[in-house]
């Protein structure tokens, strides 16, 4: 059986390697770097193209339990982030250029795995003893996105942003303070405070600052979770307090007290010599971010290693089109996995990678594939982007909203009995299934 994989982002990587390590041999298909994209700086593997945090450990975080099940089914990268994680509280954060090479290095190194540098434009699904699986992610080529809407079609996509990265030694550390959010972890982050009039004026030019032009750009195909900034100061005067710049549960030493507003900075690599600011996606012009954040008074003379950009993405309307085992509706061998089946988030792609490389595995071996109970984390998120019958799909990441309700007094606890559940069910499952 010939099994290729397009795409070489977080959910391909892990496919391939997950196969790999299994004794399958593998056709690992990466455009880059004979054809980039508007994000990615490299030809690397598993390039992080966004934050370099995949989220909280804690189980009270629903990234947390997906992480948990993405261990018990065996997640590969899961393992590699650990290894090269950088200070950042209770969240798994990464050298982002430190755990792409070592992917990278994995993957051109395994006997069983041939990586071909070239841009896929269409499958030939009727190719026989052929499996294919696209994880694209949602950064598909227009050629290859023309293949799929004619295929499926589908026209779906929203709008992504990324946010800035600065170097540590343009901070002035004279006005901002290392530390946690109520003081848990070890002060991983650095906390730039800003005054009632600092906040003021930095609101202003924000809200009036020039942005990049984009085609067809709507509110309507706005990414959730990575809002742009000035999108989300518009909204009114307070909504960046209440959003990524919330001073709750920060102490300012130079005034024992809460700031009005914070922009927190989180570590990019080992070395600390960069920061990204989180929360701020933006498309704002790059002479604009520099006039517009160097009115936060800690980065008054930040140096902007890389500015925020925003992008197009695609997106799959699974619902439509896609099985809970990932595989198409219309073809048994064709798989999706990763963003461009509707979930959003890094730790996302990655354990839906590695559950199509178990669903191979067992197609391969016994004739049939699984699917996830939705009591677990993982297989809620599949549910919903296959069954939930709601089209067109809004991407969607961990949250204990899918998971079935529980009885319990406090919403803490809830989460808990919810998260115990989710992995409980998850390694029962595995067991039955004589994976784990």
């Amino acid at each position: 059986m010939k099994i290729n994989v397009i795409g070489g982002g977080l959910a391909g990587s892990e496919v391939a390697l997950g196969l790999a390590f299994k004794g399958f041999d593998v056709i690992l298909y990466e455009m880059r770097p004979q054809r980039s994209t508007e994000v990615h700086k490299t030809e690397n593997f598993a390039e992080l193209v966004c934050s370099n945090s995949l989220k909280s450990e804690d189980l009270s975080n629903a990234s947390g339990v997906l992480k948990r099940e993405a261990i018990l089914l065996g997640s590969i990268l899961l393992e590699i982030a650990k290894k090269f994680r950088v200070p950042a509280g209770k969240a798994l954060a990464v050298d982002r250029e430190k755990f792409s090479a070592e992917v990278t290095r994995l993957i051109n190194e395994h006997p069983k795995i041939t990586v071909i540098r070239q841009e896929v434009k269409s499958l030939d699904l009727n190719a026989e003893e052929t499996i294919w699986v696209v994880a694209t992610g949602p950064l598909s080529s227009p050629d290859f996105e023309n293949w799929l809407s004619s295929i499926f079609g589908e026209d779906l996509f929203f709008f992504d942003a990324v946010a800035p990265i600065v170097s540590a030694e343009s901070i002035d550390m004279k006005l901002a303070f290392e530390a946690d959010r109520y003081d848990k972890g070890s002060g991983d982050y650095i906390n730039c405070p800003l005054d009632q009039d600092e906040y003021q004026a930095f609101w202003q030019a924000l809200t009036e600052a020039e942005v990049v032009p984009i085609e067809n750009f709507s509110d309507k195909f706005l990414f959730n979770r990575c809002q742009p900034v000035e999108e989300i100061a518009r909204t009114g005067f307070d909504a960046l307090r209440f959003g990524p710049m919330k001073p709750v549960g920060l102490i300012d030493p130079r005034t024992d007290k809460q700031p009005y507003a914070v922009v927190q900075l989180r570590k990019e690599n080992l070395d600390g010599s960069l920061y990204n600011l989180v929360g701020f996606q933006t498309r704002l012009k790059w002479n604009e971010q520099r006039r517009v954040f160097r009115l936060i008074p800690a980065l008054h003379s930040a140096e902007f290693v890389r500015y925020g950009v925003m992008h197009r993405n695609t997106y799959l309307n699974s619902p439509s089109a896609l099985r809970p085992d990932l595989r198409a509706k219309a073809y048994d061998n064709l798989f999706f996995c990763g963003q461009i089946t509707g979930l959003e988030g890094y730790v996302e792609a990655i354990s839906s990678g590695r559950f199509v490389a178990i669903n191979i595995e067992q197609l391969l071996k016994s004739g049939r594939t699984i699917t996830l109970p939705k009591e677990s984390m993982l297989g809620a998120l599949l549910d919903h982007i296959t069954l939930s019958g709601k089209t067109p799909l809004n991407p969607v990441y961990a949250n204990f909203g899918l998971l079935p309700q529980v009885r319990a007094r406090g919403k803490r606890e809830k989460k808990l009995m919810k998260a115990e559940r989710a992995i409980e069910t998850m390694r029962s499952f595995l067991m039955k299934e004589g994976i784990l």
